[in-house]
């Protein structure tokens, strides 16, 4: 599959990321968080896809090969692309 199922994140904003810095410049360390990555019952994902965090992919769902799902996905669908979409319902 070679395919990327990422569940840790880290804040946007440098302040929220690191924290306020010391009086030599340095952090005490970089805050990371998590949010689940959650696959339904019958899902076939493509070959090199991305699943990034705190998405869900719905039952009977085929992802194509390559994509980047950033947002949840129903079920019953066929979605590809890059950032991952719908195209179809899967019958």
């Amino acid at each position: 599959m070679n395919g990327q199922i990422y569940t840790a994140f880290h804040p946007i904003n440098a302040s929220d990321r690191f924290g306020n810095p010391k009086e030599d410049g340095s952090f005490t360390f970089c805050k990371t968080r998590t949010a689940p990555v959650v696959i339904g019952n019958n899902v076939w994902i493509g070959g090199g896809a991305i699943l990034l965090p705190g998405i869900t992919i719905g039952d009977n769902v085929v992802i194509g090969a390559g994509s980047v799902v950033t947002k949840d996905i129903p079920d019953n669908t066929v979605a590809y692309g890059d950032p991952c979409r719908v195209i179809r319902e899967n019958r």
